[in-house]
């Protein structure tokens, strides 16, 4: 489902999904009809996990109506996270680096500083985080993180005198 929803040019869990060229991106983006077609499959998968864009010019986000119910089913099961990886990755691919950027906030404070999706932690440090294509953007990210992880000493997702300093 993702795989047709959110195509990469790399190969995911399906193999039958054959990766996307660089080509085929290019025309994609070039197609006001396909990435209309791309932004609503964004929302209709940020409202399965209980998400709403509430603007899609910057790709800022909110709890959607319906949050308690879709966040006890990213915290039970971790097939999700494999799935939101590959949304991140093909926002990038797609030219939605800002949209990137929102979600993996959004994840990082539901889960550092809310406390409210703990099973989804591990995925968004260790690969959310770095599918951010702007450098500055995931530089940033990770200051965040390392400013709301506890222990502030455990945090290996960045030098500490760097992140001190930034």
């Amino acid at each position: 489902f993702s795989s047709r929803l959110f195509p990469l040019r790399e190969h995911g869990m399906n193999w039958r999904a054959r990766p996307l060229t660089y080509q085929e991106i290019q025309a994609f983006k070039k197609s006001k009809e396909v990435m209309e077609r791309f932004v609503r499959a964004y929302q209709l998968m940020l409202r399965f996990y209980g998400i709403t864009l509430i603007n899609q010019e910057t790709g800022e986000l909110k709890r959607a109506e319906n949050w308690a119910e879709r966040f006890q089913n990213l915290n039970r099961f971790g097939h999700n996270n494999l799935r939101i990886t590959r949304i991140l990755k093909c926002l990038g691919e797609m030219g939605y680096e800002h949209y990137q950027a929102h979600l993996v906030k959004f994840f990082l404070t539901e889960t550092l500083v809310k406390g409210m999706l703990p099973n989804v932690k591990s995925s968004a440090l260790d690969y959310f985080l770095f599918t951010i294509r702007s450098r500055q953007k995931r530089r940033e990210l990770v200051h965040y993180a390392w400013q709301h992880f506890r222990p502030r000493d455990r945090f290996v997702w960045g030098p500490h005198d760097k992140l001190l300093k930034y």
